[in-house]
Parts: C-alpha cells; structure tokens; sequence
C-alpha cells in the first residue's frame, strides 16, 4: 500500500538568481538557484522525514527541466509539476541588502507558474494528503488563483489541514489592496499560519506587534499562527497562549532568502508530531525555537531548496548556540 502524503503544496517554482561576486570584467555575477515559497517549504519538510508532493507550472525550456529535476532528486512528488510549452519559467533576481535582507526583481509577466489551470490539477494529489499548504504568490493572476481556490476547497472538503503563508511581495501586485484581499481570503481558509512582522503591520494597520496581535486575533479565529520578527524570534498564537520564542542567530549569514519558508516547514512538521489540538505552552515554545534556530542556519547559505540544513544540523546548532 502506498504511504499517504504527509504534505502536498501548491504555488511557484522558480529560478532565484543570488548575487554571488563580480566577474573580471567588474559585472555582477548572479547563481541560478532553484527556488520557490511552497517547494522550499516541502524541501525542508522531506529533510525532516515527511513524504511532500509539489502541484505547479514551470516552462518547457532549459531552467523548467532543471527544476524538476532537481525538486523530485530532493525526493519530492512532482507527477504533478506541469511544463508549459508557451510561457518561461519564472525568474527572480534578488538583491542583498547590507543587513542580509533581499528585494526581489521578478520576469513573470507572464512567467509559467501563474499559468496554471484548475483542469491541470490532479486533485487526488490533494485528498490523498494530511495538509495542504499555499501563499499568495499563487493568487496574482486569475488562471492560478482559480486553481488555489479550487485546490483549498478540495483540501477542506477532504478533511486535510490548511497551512498558508502570505509571503507578501508587492511588486507582483497591481495594487496593495489586491494583495491584502488575497491575504484575508488566505487567513480565514487556514488551520496553520506563519506570518511576519511585516505582514501582520500591513493586515491590521497597527504600528507596533502588541497591537497587532490584539487586532488579528479578533479579526480571524486561526487555531494556530506564528508571528515571525526575524532576529528577535518569534510568538506563537494559539486559543489563549501567547508563547515566546527566542532567536538563534547566524554569525555566518549570507542572506535570509528561504528563512521564513525553513520556521513554517518546521511549524507545520511540529503540527504532523503534535496534532494541531495538543499544544500546550511548552511545546510551543520548542516548536518555536527549533523553527527559528533551522530558520536562522539557512541564512548562512545562499539559496534555500537545494541547501535546507538537516536535522541533526539544527539538534547541534541550538546545542552549541545554548552553550
């Protein structure tokens, strides 16, 4: 019999080029690295032992191929990763910043993630699934967001848990007031959410996380959320706990590409070991810090799906960090 799915998500996958030194010349030299929210998310996933399976679009052309080829040698199902023979696979350019923070230049105008369809999706490949998990990078552009729409509402019909992230990137937006209705519509569809500092400001209109918090837990009733504040850790939000957890910092960060998608995929593993109805103070407060101790290793590397740390990478990292 064949192992259920832990884990099935849907969104983009992508080429991220990092900026990795200059040539002879003087010109920016930039790596191609395999990226992508919901597949950096299944990439970590399947290093903590989970089975994944990756629902998306790329381009029939040399960057798609590397793609799949690469996500389905991490170990994760891409039997419904779709080539598009018409529109390239998307590329984003990031750009450090002197803090290690990035911007993001994006060619997807189109790019071939958001050319996919509700008719290409293999829906078993969701109910077969324990948790569903999207972001917003999926509901952009109307072809893509109907088949989001249509894969959450098979995952809930099913009976699966629905983790979301609403990775906010507004340049891929017409406007703001787009992209915080994609997030609202994401909110009040999740189980499981991890937002970041920024986010939360942006959904609530509040100035400072306290108030924040205060404001989006009256808005929404998500059983479990995780606000992230990057070096300063991060809060679990879960009934009335409020739970804390302390930061592990990198010496050795490079940049934070993937950081946030490394803390949701330990979030939702601690979910799968858990069960979402078991928490309770202390557990959140270890979900929290190993999330944010295998967030704070992948900032030591430059991309994040091909590079995300091991489990006994993060066990000896909080180790020595405690020491």
């Amino acid at each position: 019999m064949t192992m259920k799915t832990d884990v099935a998500a849907l969104g983009e996958l992508l080429i991220d080029f990092t900026e990795n030194g200059t040539s002879s010349q003087g010109n920016p030299v930039f790596e191609a690295n395999p990226g992508g929210a919901p597949c950096n998310v299944l990439a970590m996933l399947t290093k903590l032992g989970d089975k994944t399976a990756f629902i998306g679009k790329v381009g029939d052309d040399m960057f798609g191929h590397m793609l799949s080829e690469r996500v389905a040698g991490l170990g994760i199902d891409t039997e419904n990763l779709v080539y598009d023979d018409r529109v390239p696979t998307t590329l984003a350019f990031v750009h450090k910043k002197p803090d290690g923070d990035r911007e993001f230049s994006f060619y997807r105008s189109p790019g071939a993630d958001v050319c996919l369809t509700p008719e290409e999706l293999d829906l078993d490949k969701i109910r077969d699934a324990k948790l569903f998990h999207f972001g917003t990078l999926s509901m952009t552009d109307p072809g893509v967001r109907s088949a989001t729409e249509l894969a959450v509402k098979t995952a809930k019909e099913a009976g699966l848990l629905v983790s979301f992230d609403p990775n906010l990137r507004p340049a891929l937006w017409e406007s703001l007031d787009d992209a915080k209705a994609a997030i609202d519509w994401g909110l009040r569809q999740a189980d499981i959410v991890k937002i970041s500092d920024e986010e939360i400001l942006f959904m609530t209109g509040a100035e400072t996380i306290p108030e924040a918090i205060e404001i989006f837990t009256k808005i929404y009733s998500i059983p479990l959320a995780a606000v992230t504040l990057g070096p300063q850790g991060s809060i679990a939000l879960y009934g009335e706990l409020r739970v804390f957890g302390k930061p592990y910092l990198n010496p050795d960060t490079v940049e934070t590409t993937g950081a946030g998608d490394t803390f949701c995929a330990n979030m939702i593993h601690s979910v799968l070991e858990t069960g979402l109805n078991s928490f309770d103070e202390q557990s959140l407060k270890e979900m929290l810090e190993h999330a944010n101790a295998a967030a704070s290793l992948i900032t030591g590397r430059k991309g994040a799906l091909s590079v995300m740390p091991e489990p006994e990478e993060i066990a000896e990292f909080i180790q020595r960090s405690e020491n």
